[in-house]
């Protein structure tokens, strides 16, 4: 089935290409006003603020204590690490350069996923990865002066934390939504960076306009607003569709650098960027092929799990999971991000796919597909007002009143 014709959608994706794109020129301005950690400190305190204050109207629940410190690990890693080297990578490496290492993301996220959550490292992920890796070489290389090469390793070391990131949300997407573990990292992160935000108030007075300008663009827009974005678009889109418009993230910034800061790349820079392009491309079309072909539900598509740039979105490469479903008598194939009982009127998602036509997930019996490594496990989640009736001892012999649990184990 192919992509839903959602304007909405469309819009919400092609912002976030734009936003993510227009931080790398940004930074640039911001860091040559404000220095590496200040620029850090106030970006992600800019974007804590303005979360903080949508996240009553976006129904961002709290984390369970138990995962806290993984979502430590995704703020330290994610924003608070990511953001200080890329800052301090950018203070030598170009806008649409540090774009290009930066896509290597996806890179690192499968190899670590690899060594610690025991997912399958394909041939063509095996290969992408190489190639990639080749590609972000030749741009660190391509300066010729060690001042260009320490920083464009440094803006390399950002991708790698980026794929930490990435790597460590993936537990915690099971429980909640993209936009809420974000929003957890956001705020983990502006904390570790603290201890910086003294000394970078302090140099609000002092710096030019245009700085202060970008440090308020770079946490209400890329890192706050975009976010949102993302999360409405994947929950519409495939994962195919999603990722697929994020490589256009180099190309966008690499436009927009050129016409706000004049930034000319070297034709080096380039082939280098295109073969890294090129790499994760490879990375992708190798995930979409799960490890485990055999299912007892050959009408359920299984759960693919994919990172991009500064959001992460999972979906089923073969239907959008706005419409997955939807012809099945009052019930719908989940494949939105995480996996959850289905939402109730109170509790309701807002980055969740609707049906056209319904009103909501909350009075739906909603089957749940949950693909892990060699195991699909397909549940039936009843209306939370049936599971309470159930709780209490109500004896309702109507059918979908009770839960039914299925289980299929794959290839091991």
């Amino acid at each position: 089935m192919g992509t839903p014709r959602n304007p909405r959608a469309s819009v919400a994706l092609a912002l976030t290409v734009v936003l993510w794109a227009c931080a790398f020129p940004a930074i640039r301005v911001g860091v040559a006003g404000y220095g590496v950690a200040a620029l850090s400190v106030l970006r992600l305190g800019v974007a804590s603020v303005a979360l903080g204050l949508a996240a009553p109207l976006l129904r961002v629940r709290l984390p369970r204590r138990a995962d806290l410190p993984l979502i430590a690990l995704c703020g330290l890693a994610g924003m608070s690490a990511y953001q200080l080297l890329l800052n301090w990578g950018e203070v030598a490496v170009p806008a649409g350069t540090a774009s290009l290492l930066v896509s290597t993301a996806p890179v690192f996220s499968v190899l670590l996923a690899y060594l610690f959550l025991g997912e399958r490292l394909g041939r063509l992920k095996l290969v992408g990865s190489a190639v990639a890796l080749a590609g972000s070489a030749v741009i660190a290389l391509a300066g010729g002066d060690a001042h260009y090469a320490s920083a464009a390793w440094l803006v390399l070391a950002a991708a790698v934390v980026q794929g930490v990131y990435h790597c460590a949300c993936k537990p915690l997407l099971r429980r909640y939504t993209g936009l809420e573990v974000a929003c957890y990292a956001m705020w983990a992160g502006t904390l570790f960076l603290l201890p910086l935000a003294p000394a970078a108030i302090g140099r609000i007075a002092s710096a030019p306009i245009g700085a202060t300008v970008s440090v308020v663009f770079l946490g209400l827009l890329p890192s706050a607003v975009g976010f949102v974005t993302w999360g409405y678009a994947v929950a519409r889109f495939t994962v195919t569709v999603a990722t697929a418009a994020l490589y256009l993230v180099p190309v966008v910034a690499l436009a927009v650098a050129f016409g706000w800061l004049g930034e000319r790349p070297r034709l080096i820079e380039l082939v280098g960027g295109l073969v890294s392009i090129a790499g994760v491309a490879l990375i992708h079309l190798g995930s979409r092929h799960p490890a485990s072909a055999h299912s007892a539900h050959p009408a359920a598509d299984p759960v693919h799990e994919s990172s991009a740039a500064e959001g992460v979105g999972h979906a089923s490469p073969g239907r959008s999971p706005a419409v997955a479903g939807a012809r099945i008598s009052r019930a719908v194939s989940c494949d939105a991000v995480g996996v959850r009982r289905a939402p109730g009127p109170r509790d309701a998602d807002p980055a969740a796919p609707a049906l056209p036509g319904d009103p909501g997930l909350g009075d739906l019996c909603v089957e749940l597909l949950v693909a892990h490594p060699g195991e699909q496990q397909h549940r039936r989640a009843v209306p939370e007002r049936r599971q309470q009736q159930q709780d209490a001892g109500a004896g309702d012999d109507r059918p979908g009143a009770r839960v039914v649990t299925e289980v299929d184990r794959g290839d091991q």
